[in-house]
């Protein structure tokens, strides 16, 4: 959620935390808060996060790549650091605070990007820039592949799949020829189906011809939009009264979906928004991390 929707830098190959300064300002952080990092990722926002509410203070990390789960372990793993990493998806979020005994939070962060920790390992298939398995699952462990959902989908409902959540506009194209080769099983594969599908001139474009259909595809293997909305709704009522909640998206469709939900929630009443536009990465922060680009970040406030 990373071309677009890809949610976090590189140095080193690790994961670079976008927007930060701006999200530890809008979260109002302190000495023994309880914080949500809702996507966990490489950990770089929770290993922040985690420093600005201690001593004292808990952090819940949620990620449902076991990898990421790993990885943010061995992070975050501090001497006196209360931390609590659970595998799950961001949607179950009321669910798993109900079972964990957890009735209210802080604060709670939501960066919707696909992390280098995914981007930069090319056998997760999330990525054509290297030959890989076209996969893409965020959860290597179950559900359907990319190139197993291609497989199944008839060429109308895949041009729908990556009009829908690339709004590219040659899915039509791309559909096609996806289903006119057959079976696709590689990032490659998939990347050259979609060039070839581009008009001459449009193939000259800032963005790879390829971004919007790996986009769409992801989204769909994952349910992105699904689990955004279930988020959105179940998020915001584990808040405290004064506590806050920041969700960083990268692309229109996520962003619409968060702009209206927090509308709708500042309109019925119990919660305001402290920032009414979505805020922008700095010029200094694009320069130095191309990836956040088009990042945009929300907050909402409960009263």
């Amino acid at each position: 959620m990373r071309g677009a929707a890809e949610g976090a830098g590189e140095a080193g190959g690790y994961h670079v935390p976008v927007m930060l300064p701006e999200v530890l300002k809008f979260l109002n952080l302190r000495a023994g808060c309880r914080a949500i990092d809702a996507t966990l990722g490489g950990g770089g926002h929770a290993e922040a996060l985690l420093e600005a509410i201690s001593p004292g203070g808990e952090l819940i990390g949620i990620d449902r790549d076991p990898d990421a789960i790993g990885a943010a372990l061995e992070k975050l793993d501090k001497p006196g650091s209360r931390v609590r990493l659970i595998r799950g998806r961001m949607g179950d979020v009321a669910r798993m605070m109900e079972e964990g005994g957890v009735d209210f939070v802080h604060a709670i962060l939501a960066d919707l990007g696909v992390s280098s920790f995914q981007l930069d390992f090319a056998a997760r298939g999330f990525s054509f820039r290297n030959d890989a398995p076209l996969d893409m699952r965020m959860d290597p462990t179950g559900g359907e592949s990319a190139a197993e959902l291609i497989a199944r989908l008839s060429e109308e409902e895949l041009a729908r799949v990556i009009w829908e959540y690339g709004e590219e506009r040659f899915s039509r194209r791309i559909a096609r020829k996806i289903k006119e080769r057959g079976s696709v099983a590689t990032t490659v594969e998939l990347a050259e189906i979609a060039r070839a599908s581009y008009p001459p001139k449009a193939r000259r474009g800032r963005i790879h011809p390829a971004t919007r259909t790996f986009q769409a595809l992801r989204i769909a293997v994952n349910d992105e939009m699904g689990e955004l909305e279930r988020f959105l709704e179940a998020a915001p009522r584990l808040l405290s009264p004064g506590g806050r909640m920041a969700v960083i998206s990268y692309h229109s469709l996520e962003d619409r979906r968060v702009k209206r939900a927090f509308r709708e929630l500042a309109a019925k009443g119990g919660f305001l928004l402290p920032v009414r536009k979505a805020i922008a990465p700095s010029d200094d922060e694009i320069r130095e991390n191309p990836r956040s680009r088009s990042a945009k970040l929300r907050i909402l406030e409960r009263t």
